[in-house]
């Protein structure tokens, strides 16, 4: 009998064209179930086939648990009665018995060949996934075999593919034996249907067309550096050239816009804007948002952010219909684009100035006039007075070394004194407040100053509060007031 299994073994690893490995494992399953039956209970059994002879042993077994963890059995055993048995037991390990094999052509044939076909069914569909995803290839072509509750099912070659219907083009209509190009968006290996999931509105899949457009890409002569899409409506990509003769725009776009037509094709009509990328961001920001022309930029490093500023005729064009260009414009850079007019601008630097101007007159000391000279040159913190090289104060016109040492000295002791005095507030801190996971000193300096002492202080605030507080990101913030109320409901 054991020359049988190892015939039964050679023959459904060649048909299939799996590893010898997984026939075994499965005709282990397909015994062990049959071994299971000999018992009224719900038994726990295993069986081991020697690879090299055929030949297999039976047993049952139980897993070792803590001794008040016993749930069941006929299943487990307590650690102190299986160190009875074996001395080096663990926990999570087994105690087995011995069982008599059960003789392999009394197994119901039907059952056996069920397991062994599904776990060879599985592993087919393994290799299959492992051999489409070794290409490499992340863009998919396929024909629609069949729609599942608004989902296309996509063959390619071997392989399904899932395409939902949120991950299709606004407006698009696929049927069934459509041609459709998707981008492997991620594989699900928990799925039971489909494994691989596409998508045909990420920017991923944009950038894929233009390289299958556009040869220059791929030899690398072009780059695409970012795209950003309003799925069926707008998209923008950003092209760099690495060779000075090559013009990035006018070759993407292709001879009468051959190019570029073919993507807007295969895109349901969304019209694309193809950007010149540039390492300075306040250039790369003007050419995202063109055609409007910028008067001018503000750049908060800070915040990640830009004031742009625009004339009333350029105000809507850079904007776009319900916010499109710039929303679009924002993702393509990575920076956060707040588009205003010059009367906007205008009285947002009154207000800021008065803002620093006040903070001057207050912490330094200074009069009014000392104050906006200040700010005019750009001063906006005490930080920045204090510790800014001397010689970059002394080429303000209206300042002289006697000026700026004292500007500094006076700087430096409100720092001192503010750093006190916040150490001091910091000290009346509970030990659960500075020990809370997440928590840092920035954070716990201004929760001080609000008065916010205790980890149970803090588990009464509202998130917006925290916000306003502390000035993090409301993500943070929630995750902090959580992990402070945490006792709530431990």
């Amino acid at each position: 009998m054991s020359r049988e299994i190892l015939l039964l073994v050679d023959a459904l690893a060649h048909e299939k064209s799996v590893e010898k490995e997984i026939v075994f494992a499965a005709l282990e399953m397909a015994l062990a179930s049959a071994t299971k039956k000999r018992f009224q209970e719900d038994a726990d059994a295993r069986v081991s086939i020697d690879r090299l002879t055929g030949n297999y042993q039976s047993f049952r077994r139980w897993m070792v648990v803590d001794d008040d963890a016993v749930e069941d059995t006929t299943r487990q055993i307590s650690l102190s009665d299986a160190l009875q048995q074996n001395a080096d037991i663990e926990v999570g390990e087994y105690i087995e018995e011995s069982l008599e094999p059960i003789a392999f052509g009394r197994i119901g044939a039907q059952a056996a060949k069920q397991v062994i076909f599904q776990k060879i069914r599985d592993a087919e569909r393994e290799q299959t996934l492992s051999d489409f995803l070794e290409r490499g290839d992340y863009m998919v072509t396929g024909v629609i075999k069949r729609m599942e509750r608004g989902s296309a099912i996509i063959e390619s070659g071997k392989v399904e593919a899932s395409l939902s219907r949120d991950q299709m083009i606004p407006k698009e209509n696929l049927r069934i034996g459509d041609r459709v190009r998707a981008y492997l968006q991620r594989i699900d290996r928990n799925a039971r249907g489909p494994q691989i999931l596409l998508s045909r509105i990420s920017p991923e899949f944009l950038m894929k067309l233009f390289e299958l457009e556009v040869p220059e890409i791929e030899e690398g002569l072009l780059e695409i550096k970012a795209a950003a899409r309003d799925p069926g409506s707008r998209a923008k990509i950003a092209v760099q050239s690495h060779d000075a003769r090559i013009d990035p725009i006018g070759t993407c776009v292709g001879m009468r816009g051959s190019r570029v037509q073919s993507v807007i094709s295969e895109l349901a009509g969304e019209r694309v804007d193809i950007i010149l990328w540039s390492d300075d961001s306040a250039t790369f920001i003007i050419n995202a948002l063109a055609p409007a022309e910028i008067s001018s930029i503000m750049v908060d490093e800070e915040k990640h952010s830009m004031d742009i500023v625009v004339d009333d005729e350029n105000l809507a064009q850079a904007i776009g219909r319900n916010g499109q260009n710039v929303r679009l414009a924002s993702e393509l850079t990575g920076w956060e684009l707040n588009i205003m007019t010059m009367e906007e601008s205008e009285a947002k630097q009154k207000e800021e100035t008065s803002v620093f101007s006040q903070l001057f007159i207050e912490k330094l000391d200074v009069d009014e006039e000392m104050a906006e000279i200040l700010v005019q040159e750009g001063f906006s913190t005490l930080e920045e007075i204090a510790y800014v090289p001397m010689n970059e104060m002394l080429e303000i016109e209206s300042f002289d070394e006697e000026t700026v040492n004292e500007l500094r000295n006076r700087a430096r002791n409100v720092l001192l004194t503010d750093a006190i005095v916040s150490e001091e507030k910091v000290e009346h801190v509970a030990d659960d407040l500075l020990s809370l996971e997440g928590m840092d000193s920035d954070i716990l300096r201004a929760l001080a100053d609000s008065g916010i002492n205790t980890q149970e202080d803090l588990a009464d605030l509202a998130t917006d509060d925290l916000i306003e507080i502390t000035g993090i990101d409301a993500d943070r913030a929630n995750q902090l007031i959580m992990k402070a109320r945490e006792p709530w409901f431990a």
